[in-house]
């Protein structure tokens, strides 16, 4: 059975942050030692073969995704745990770095539905689409026939979200809509935004915590829409298989994501939410992260309204987030096939339009702009 493991690494607690270029070196070395490895031996002398790796390095350390085909999610996890402490080992340059976290992320609920509807009436759809769907709608605690304990796991998240609000390093509540504490009048009074209204600060911190809570559902969903692809080895355009966010893509682009695509448009999203939580966030670096930021609001959207917590108050904590993130909406023209090319025409170079042809997705918009070494183009695609 393939199994994704999800591989928190560190680098040593007194050590300062990597700058880009350490953490280009550091991709580097972490890529060479899983490129050396077909397969690896796990508990028992049980053979685990290695299909894929994804590395996404940030300033404190790296996340890894490592597929697998393994007997049992014990042996995956262990197998990998043992092959990435061997990895760090051998590396002199990251034999210092520790091992947070290895493991298989499966949704409790969903797995136990699984495993108790396995050959009963309730067993999951053969159907790809239909399971999507299925899995797709929010998890029911057992014994939901009445509304309580649908209101009891809406209150739960609601407080998980709170909780996870303060991770979200890069974005005071000022981001968010809430009124700035140091913006008073001449008089010394208290001043509302410019349009009389001001998000409740505990709006702002569930917008900002669920932010949080979506990006680990964005993340796993886009990881699966790359195993689909590689998979099938075909682009959007040509995929029979359930995919999450990627068919959701511009059309115009769409015989263009392929797998390789894929990875790179993960990656891109790993390292934006990755910076949104780590504090060194400042700007959207190129189209790619605009679209990834757009599906991560759409993601945060919608969980929200699973939960029934989406207000009128957390919707306007978004809008005023992302309105401050988005420097322009210039790539939603990619959505609209009459604007194709207006990044090259003289109303666009007029109205300063960032080039969005598909081959600049990946490009930085500015000098010092921040784009991930596995997902940035080549130097070549980049001129």
């Amino acid at each position: 059975m393939t199994y994704v493991v999800t591989v928190d690494t560190c680098i040593p607690e007194d050590t300062p942050e990597m700058d880009p270029l350490q953490r280009a070196g550091a991709v580097a070395l972490i890529e060479d030692g899983f490129d050396s490895v077909r397969a690896i031996e796990g508990p028992d002398g049980v053979e685990v073969d290695l299909l894929d790796t994804i590395v996404a390095v940030h300033p404190g350390g790296a996340l890894l995704k490592v597929i697998v085909d393994a007997p049992a999610l014990a042996f995956a996890e262990d197998s990998v745990r043992a092959l990435v402490d061997e990895l760090l080992e051998r590396t002199e340059l990251l034999a210092d770095w520790t091992i947070e976290r290895c493991e298989v992320e499966l949704h409790q609920d969903l797995a136990k539905a699984s495993l108790d509807a396995a050959d009963g009436p309730d067993a999951p759809p053969d159907d790809p689409a239909a399971r999507k769907a299925r899995h797709a709608e929010p998890p029911t605690p057992e014994g939901t026939d009445d509304g309580d304990d649908a209101e009891a796991k809406a209150t739960a998240v609601r407080t998980q979200m709170l909780g996870l609000a303060d991770e979200l390093r890069s974005f005071p509540p000022v981001m968010f809509g809430v009124l700035d504490n140091d913006r008073d009048n001449e008089d010394g009074e208290r001043e509302d935004g410019d349009d009389g209204f001001t998000v409740p600060p505990e709006s702002a911190r569930l917008a900002a915590g669920a932010l949080v809570y979506a990006t680990d559902i964005l993340v796993d969903e886009l990881f699966e829409d790359v195993q689909v692809l590689t998979q099938e080895d075909a682009a959007v355009a040509e995929c029979e298989g359930p995919l999450w966010h990627l068919e959701r893509l511009p059309d115009r682009y769409a015989l263009q994501y392929d797998a390789h695509f894929a990875r790179r448009f993960l990656v891109t999203a790993i390292a934006m939410t990755t910076r949104f939580t780590d504090g060194s966030f400042e700007r959207l670096s190129c189209v790619a992260e605009e679209l990834a930021l757009r599906f991560l609001l759409s993601r945060t959207t919608m969980t929200l309204e699973l939960y029934d917590l989406l207000d009128d108050d957390v919707s306007a904590a978004l809008e005023a987030f992302a309105d401050n993130v988005y420097e322009d909406r210039d790539h939603e023209w990619l959505y609209d096939d009459s604007t194709d090319g207006i990044d090259e025409s003289p109303v666009g170079v007029t109205l300063g339009v960032a080039p969005m042809e598909f081959k600049t997705w990946f490009t930085p918009f500015k000098e010092g702009r921040y784009v991930h070494p596995s997902a940035a183009n080549e130097p070549e695609a980049a001129a």
